[in-house]
């Protein structure tokens, strides 16, 4: 299989613009992003797909690659099934560019998924631990079967505790994907459905057209830049490093 890395990269962040491009250490975090992903060497390329000259400036001028983005795009599964319909290859994986501390060991458990010829989608899990996590509308929480392919992912706390004496491990979303292509380029055909519309979560297009999505689970604990409070937190771990 021929499996690459695509990170997307929008300029125009709502909640923090410019955040691709914010100096983390010597280097702004969407060059930490991309030098991340190609360091684990699981990948016969590594893009940056942007919707910006400044950032694919930065990744090109430094060796990288980058392709711009032809149209304009409402979620990053759009933008890469854009720069991925002309090319010739298997598997994508979907590294969002604001994860500037993205490791190995979770990427290889999630490329060693499509070693399953029936596996066409794939994302990452982790148990949740803290009860702020669990109850936050902002943790994306999900449920699988004995296969760990998602049953259902949604915003409030699943599965329900309806009998207290039955423990079921909570699990978080860890938001990494990875696809195979006509997989991907089929989902930007499809409409939203009800169940993305109403918890405003995209995987759900998927669940709602009978795509199943293997789960594996990791240990890794994203440090996604979304605030300039995550910028800070993400400098002080670079600090400590």
């Amino acid at each position: 299989m021929k499996i690459i890395a695509l990170i997307p990269a929008r300029y125009a962040a709502t909640r923090f613009p410019a955040k691709l491009m914010q100096t983390l250490g010597d280097k702004p975090v969407i060059r930490h992003t991309y030098d991340a992903t190609v360091a684990t060497g699981l990948f016969d390329e590594v893009i940056v797909v942007t919707d910006s000259d400044i950032i694919f400036g930065e990744i090109t001028a430094h060796g990288g690659k980058a392709v711009m983005s032809v149209k304009q795009h409402e979620s990053g599964s759009d933008r890469i099934a854009e720069a991925i319909a002309d090319m010739d290859v298997d598997v994508v994986i979907n590294v969002q560019g604001d994860e500037p501390f993205i490791r190995k060991e979770p990427l290889e458990k999630l490329v060693r998924l499509f070693d399953d010829p029936s596996v066409r989608v794939g994302s990452l899990m982790r148990k949740i631990t803290e009860a702020e996590e669990l109850l936050a509308n902002s943790c994306v929480k999900v449920v699988v079967n004995k296969f760990n392919d998602a049953l259902y992912f949604s915003r409030s706390v699943i599965p329900f505790a309806a009998n207290p004496a039955v423990h079921a491990p909570y699990f978080l979303h860890v938001g990494v994907y990875g696809f195979r292509k006509q997989t991907l380029l089929d989902f930007t055909t499809w409409e939203a459905g009800r169940l993305e519309q109403v918890e405003k979560l995209e995987q759900l297009r998927y669940l709602e057209n009978g795509v199943t999505i293997r789960m594996a689970e990791v240990e890794f604990t994203s440090v996604a830049i979304d605030t300039p409070e995550d910028l800070q937190k993400a400098k002080t771990i670079l600090t400590d490093r």
